[in-house]
């Protein structure tokens, strides 16, 4: 039994037929049923006879076509991080850019995918399209070439500063509508590759993370007092932080229409005698800027007159520092534990010095040791070296007046230094805050902080292989448009009682994949089903589930 199409007058009809055997043994034909004309036939009215067939055989599906799938991609991060996109309006921000770049590829589906990539999966540009041969995200170009990224590379920096002031602006809803209170901090990025052109940002630098000498740039980070990051700087890595205070806060005025800007900056960013500077270039534009500065511990010699003659009131106290407003916060745990600390490593230096003392004493008495002879000035080598290697130079001093070896502490170095301990020093012009609240606003710098340590880590901006310096200045670009989806996500995840990281977050629901296939010329293309946990984070980041089936 089977189907057999026939045509007549021009049209074609489906018929069931039966072959069956006649006296002689020959073979013949006859129609069962008419199905029916063929261009009149719909699915709806086969389906119901298949399936019946398939029953009857015990098949679960039809077997006319062995399916075809395809590998599973991970789909569940790449979705909400492309509704997230879309919602915060950065896709028509940065299309709005990049809309007179040459070429014909989709730019801001690129921009999108190297954003995504440093948060789901940070790799090289070649890895980048590794990755994204394993997901699935939406309205992407069909084909994407290592060179299609390096032209978008370049496309993104020729149009940096409109793309980074539009996505501000997307992200004005979300921010105290003043914009009253910023804070700035400065990062170091290790890269690699010789500096070769004038306006290279490669240069040797103290390195932040190593702590010793290393070939960097500079990264300056904005961020709201809400956690948002605003716009980022890109410097030389041997840049000094107090030169990059005026040309940040130019561009904050530039890109913010507000009447006042406080300033939050750590302490290496402050120099007394550029306060003036800024706040003339903030009173040109007829615009007040206000600050708040931890003073550098090069200047609290300055403040032990002032330190004497405070009053403190529940671990706060107030004075004036030059010609400013001082605010002190005192921990007395804190303190506690910085003095042990200290008091520790300085008796760490005093067991070695009087093991070097016994040595050469019992050397004198004849009681010489194994190996070369000690002397009194190889003590000394020895002694100031591990003192220095210690930070302790300014409390243990070693005296080189005597003949034999011998030190002493300095007593009252170590009593001014205990004086400090536990205490945060702030300098500002900001009267209109108590000083418990300039206090919290210097202390939220730390959130700044833990935004570095997220490029550095989640996201991997370092160390940088570009050798360009347009690319290496797209690559801090991409990153810092990835921490602002980041924090975005923390945000939102905080706001609605969440207590998952969005490294968390992406990470349970990549386990969400989208699968695909094919049976004959049909395609089928499906998302595996969320669970709960799922769920909840697509609430909690205020982000509708894909639908299943796509």
């Amino acid at each position: 039994m089977y189907t057999r199409i026939t045509r007549s007058g021009g049209r074609s009809y489906l018929q069931l037929v039966e072959s069956y055997r006649v006296a002689g043994g020959s073979v013949r034909q006859r129609v069962i049923a008419n199905l029916g004309r063929l261009d009149q036939l719909e699915p709806k009215d086969l389906d119901p006879l298949i399936n019946g067939l398939n029953r009857a055989l015990g098949r679960t599906r039809n077997e006319a076509f062995t399916p075809e799938y395809e590998s599973a991609k991970a789909y569940g991060d790449v979705f909400l991080l492309h509704q997230l996109w879309h919602q915060l309006g950065f896709s028509k921000a940065i299309r709005k850019s990049l809309r007179s770049s040459k070429g014909t590829t989709d730019a801001e589906a690129l921009v999108r995918l190297m954003v995504f990539n440093r948060l789901c999966a940070p790799d090289s540009k070649l890895g980048c399209l590794d990755w994204l041969e394993t997901v699935s995200i939406p309205d992407m170009p069909a084909v994407v070439t290592h060179q299609h990224l390096l032209r978008t590379m370049d496309a993104l920096i020729e149009h940096g500063t409109q793309i980074e002031k539009l996505m501000a602006e997307q992200l004005r809803p979300l921010l105290d509508q003043q914009l009253s209170v910023v804070f700035y901090d400065l990062t170091t990025i290790r890269i690699h590759g010789e500096a070769r052109l004038d306006n290279d940002l490669r240069a040797h630098g103290m390195n932040k993370e190593t702590g010793g000498i290393a070939r960097q740039f500079v990264l300056g980070v904005v961020q709201s007092a809400e956690g948002i990051p605003l716009m980022h700087t890109v410097h030389p890595g041997n840049v000094a932080e107090t030169k990059t205070l005026q040309s940040m806060l130019t561009q904050v005025l530039a890109q913010f229409p507000v009447e006042r800007v406080i300033l939050v900056a750590d302490r290496g960013l402050l120099s007394v005698d550029n306060i003036a500077e800024l706040t003339e270039l903030a009173d040109v534009k007829a615009r007040q800027l206000q600050f708040i500065l931890a003073v550098p511990a090069r200047r609290y010699s300055e403040l032990c007159d002032t330190f004497e003659t405070l009053t403190w009131t529940d671990g706060l106290a107030e004075s004036t520092f030059a010609g400013h407003r001082l605010v002190v916060a005192h921990d007395p745990v804190r303190a506690a534990e910085q003095t042990a600390r200290r008091r520790e490593r300085i008796q760490e230096q005093v067991d070695f010095a009087e093991a070097l003392v016994n040595k050469l004493n019992a050397q004198d008495e004849g009681q010489s040791e194994p190996g070369r002879r000690a002397s009194d000035r190889g003590a000394y080598s020895r002694f100031v070296r591990s003192v220095a290697e210690a930070e302790l130079t300014r409390f243990i001093k070693a005296d080189y007046n005597s003949e034999l070896f011998s030190y002493w502490l300095d007593e009252k170095a170590i009593e001014k230094a205990e004086r400090f301990d536990g205490k945060l020093v702030l300098v500002t012009n900001v009267q209109d805050f108590s000083a418990e609240e300039i206090v919290y606003r210097y202390k939220a710098l730390a959130d700044i902080e833990r935004g570095f340590r997220v490029l550095k880590s989640d996201l991997e901006i370092a160390p940088v292989y570009h050798r360009l310096p347009e690319r290496i200045e797209a690559h801090a670009l991409i990153c810092f448009m990835a921490l602002v989806l980041y924090r975005v996500m923390r945000m939102r995840l905080r706001a609605n009682g969440s207590t998952a990281s969005p490294k968390t977050a992406l990470e349970l629901l990549r386990r969400i994949q989208q699968h695909k296939a094919t049976v004959g010329a049909q395609e089928y293309t499906g998302i595996s089903k969320a669970t709960k946990a799922q769920l909840d984070l697509f609430a909690a980041l205020e982000i509708t589930p894909p639908k299943h089936p796509l």
